[in-house]
């Protein structure tokens, strides 16, 4: 199992920019959707400084009810179930 490399480059009260190294933009995508389905999120979006180099930097933006790593956590534990959920829909099919 391969661990997802992330760096926190900054960390506020109500503002959170991570680095994602080697993750794809499907990943990215689908966890910015989640974020902008949370009523606590302000904004979410992610940047690709180059094509060549993987790395991507992701900002969450929220409210005064939820901090920015709490949003993300709970985005991430949501992407994961649909995902599961996915892969059971797959593993099923004949």
């Amino acid at each position: 199992m391969n661990i997802m490399q992330i760096n926190v480059l900054e960390n506020e009260k109500r503002k959170m920019i991570v680095e994602f190294v080697e993750v794809d933009q499907g990943f990215c995508n689908a966890l910015k959707a989640e974020l902008w389905g949370d009523e606590n999120v302000d904004a979410a979006g992610y940047q690709i400084e180059h094509p060549l180099v993987s790395k991507i930097k992701f900002t969450v933006e929220t409210n005064t009810k939820e901090t920015p790593q709490e949003a993300m956590v709970d985005a991430i534990k949501r992407v994961k179930t649909v995902a599961d959920k996915l892969s059971k829909g797959f593993s099923g099919a004949k």
